[in-house]
């Protein structure tokens, strides 16, 4: 069964730190780029961050400097170490996975994410 299934984030402080997981099982994440996107209520889904087969990254404006992608081929796993986290990165996180062939696409273009995990929650409150 081919799937991505996140975890960590909750309930946390602003200024607090929180590691979101995407683990794959069923296919090779190394074939494919990751990304992370979140929808907050009311919001449109938003790019986070992105990873590429090779492990050329990129961010959306509102989390450079503050996120950090990363991925370990070996165990297929992208994480996502978010720090001095603010309320506006409340939002249900979602990793997706694009074949390396279609990574031309645009890292942050929605087309062509095949494979979604369910989503994991972030809150930011004090």
């Amino acid at each position: 069964q081919v799937q991505l299934v996140e975890s960590g984030g909750g309930l946390l402080r602003p200024g607090e730190s929180a590691r979101l997981s995407c683990s794959a099982s069923g296919f090779t994440l190394k074939d494919y780029g990751i990304a992370w996107f979140r929808r907050a209520p009311g919001k449109e889904r938003e790019a986070v961050a992105s990873i590429s087969p090779l492990g050329s990254t990129l961010y959306g404006d509102s989390v450079k400097g503050r996120f950090t992608i990363s991925r370990d081929n070996d165990k297929n796993t992208v994480t996502l170490q978010m720090n001095s986290l603010k309320p506006e990165d409340t939002a249900v996180y979602y990793c997706a996975a694009k074949p390396r062939g279609a990574w031309y696409t645009g890292p942050h273009n929605i087309y062509m994410y095949s494979n979604w995990g369910q989503g994991t929650q972030v809150t930011v409150s004090s």
